[in-house]
């Protein structure tokens, strides 16, 4: 799976975290970016929340991003 953000178009702090969760990944990886107003269910569970990221259906982060959550989901996979 790995690592998926909710985001909505024009969410100018969905941009942010995205950007710095790039960062973190240091191109090792690319995250799966779902627009939340595509789909009912996601639209309904996290309205208000974006944007939001998951690892492996995991929360890890709102905003702004938590880079210490980020990275222990990294040092998990090299385990």
């Amino acid at each position: 799976m790995g690592f998926v953000v909710y985001s909505r178009r024009g969410c100018h702090l969905c941009e942010v975290l995205i950007e710095q969760l790039l960062e973190e990944l240091g191109g090792d990886q690319l995250p799966e970016v779902r627009d939340i107003d595509t789909n009912p269910e996601w639209r309904k569970r996290f309205d208000t929340r974006v944007p939001v990221l998951e690892y492996d259906d995991r929360w890890v982060s709102d905003y702004p991003l938590d880079r210490a959550a980020v990275r222990d989901c990294l040092g998990n996979v090299a385990r």
